[in-house]
């Protein structure tokens, strides 16, 4: 690109490479990613990945700006959707960004024709109507005490009953801690360093990380870093994990030499943490259904300095493979696919795309994955059950539901006073997590 020539969205000040967007600009972006989000069933975080890839020419600054911005509008859609709801005016993208500028933000008609001023890259100027809702939403506070619950505390409607029946009177406490946006979690890579190491390692990059309260190798960075460009994740020290999901592959207990069975292993996250427990020893396979995930996993072991893992795709059902190794493995982790309930600090956008469909399917799938799974576990072996949901009819029912049927089975509770492992945002800074431990009766 010469230097004569702007970048598209930007504007010339003085010196060489002194490009900036506009804040008009910057909610254009807004608007337009909005848009696509609304309109993909990816989650945000890969629609927003691929967006900015395509547009290298927008600095850090304002990618930061663009990305606060539209994941506030995403934390307060119903919020923004009540509102546009009751003056008549269609949530559109652009509708629920002008809301959210004059009510979050509070910004008054000569800031709102400021930034929609039709200037290239920049939204189209208010229309008529747009400037009149606007100014009676000037008046406005964007809490609202008729607002009903579900909309205060930004959840799907259809899941009142269901979030109610799981937490009763801390439903308040613990949707508005689905609210905050989510820290950034490391698990320390104990093949390659101790957390003492990995804190080291980072603090001379001057990434501060502090350890986590209840993962042994968890540390947490308290402001957004740029992790992948670090030396000491690309050699491998330390991988992003929430803590939760560092305790749920804890609960496991894979130890050198044991054979072990990661059943859903997606893209290796708890699979790594497996073959850390491990310190390498022992047999380690990592299934999935989904090539694809599963071979974005293939640079993360490497990196992690990690060689007894085989990775297997499994067929649609899986079915012969598990008839080939049943009763094989000393421990077999399921982490089910589900609703993603837990993890609504991170994908905002997902509680709004699911429905009571997508649960009734997720919870048949993660009864036949679990039966299944159930095959592979040997007499005297383990078999551990995890979602990063928060609703009953994917946790408790469903173990219920499978110890109701196999008989060879049992409940090993956490301790003496808890059956199951939750974690909630609330309660422990987590994500939502819920993990149950079977044993198989010898």
């Amino acid at each position: 690109m010469s230097m004569t020539s702007p970048s598209p969205g930007k504007r010339r000040t003085t010196g060489p490479r002194a490009d900036f967007v506009t804040p008009g600009a910057r909610i254009q972006a807004a608007i337009e990613l909005l848009e696509e989000v609304e309109g993909s069933p990816r989650p945000a975080d890969g629609v927003i990945a691929n967006w900015f890839r395509a547009r290298r020419y927008i600095g850090s600054k304002d990618r930061k700006a663009i990305h606060e911005r539209l994941y506030d509008a995403l934390r307060r859609r119903a919020h923004l959707g009540w509102w546009l709801d009751r003056i008549g005016v269609e949530a559109s993208a652009r509708a629920r960004l002008l809301a959210h500028l004059t009510l979050a933000d509070h910004a008054k008609q000569d800031v709102l024709n400021g930034l929609f001023d039709g200037e290239k890259f920049c939204p189209a100027r208010m229309s008529s109507d747009e400037r009149k809702w606007t100014v009676e939403l000037e008046r406005q506070r964007l809490e609202n005490a008729e607002m009903p619950d579900w909309v205060r505390l930004e959840y799907p409607e259809w899941l009142d009953d269901k979030l109610r029946a799981r937490f009763g009177e801390n439903l308040d406490v613990e949707m508005r801690a689905l609210l905050l946006p989510a820290r950034l979690d490391l698990r320390v890579n104990a093949l390659k360093a101790t957390r003492e190491e990995a804190i080291h390692a980072l603090a001379q990059e001057e990434i501060i990380a502090q350890p986590t309260e209840l993962s042994p190798w968890g540390l947490r960075i308290p402001e957004r870093v740029n992790l992948m460009a670090s030396k000491a994740f690309k050699d491998g020290l330390v991988e992003v994990q929430d803590e939760g999901s560092q305790l749920a592959a804890q609960l496991v207990g894979a130890e050198p030499g044991m054979s072990v069975c990661d059943f859903c292993a997606g893209a290796g996250g708890k699979t790594l943490a497996l073959a850390s427990t491990m310190n390498n020893k022992g047999r380690l396979v990592a299934c999935d259904v989904s090539e694809g995930r599963l071979s974005r996993s293939a640079d993360r072991l490497k990196r992690a300095g990690v060689h007894n893992v085989t990775r297997h795709v499994l067929d649609a059902t899986g079915a012969k493979w598990v008839k080939r190794q049943a009763g094989s493995f000393d421990r077999v982790l399921v982490d089910a696919p589900c609703t993603g309930t837990g993890t609504w600090r991170r994908n905002p956008d997902a509680k709004w795309k699911m429905t009571p469909t997508d649960l009734a399917e997720l919870t048949v799938k993660q009864g036949e994955i679990l039966e299944r799974a159930a095959r592979l576990v040997k007499p005297g072996g383990k078999l551990i059950y995890v979602t990063c949901s928060l609703l009953p009819d994917e946790n408790e029912a469903q173990i219920e539901a499978f110890l109701a049927k196999a008989k060879d089975f049992a409940l090993e509770p956490i301790s003496a006073e808890r059956p199951y492992l939750h974690l909630t945002p609330a309660q422990h800074g987590t994500d939502g997590f819920f993990a149950a431990k079977l044993v198989r009766v010898e």
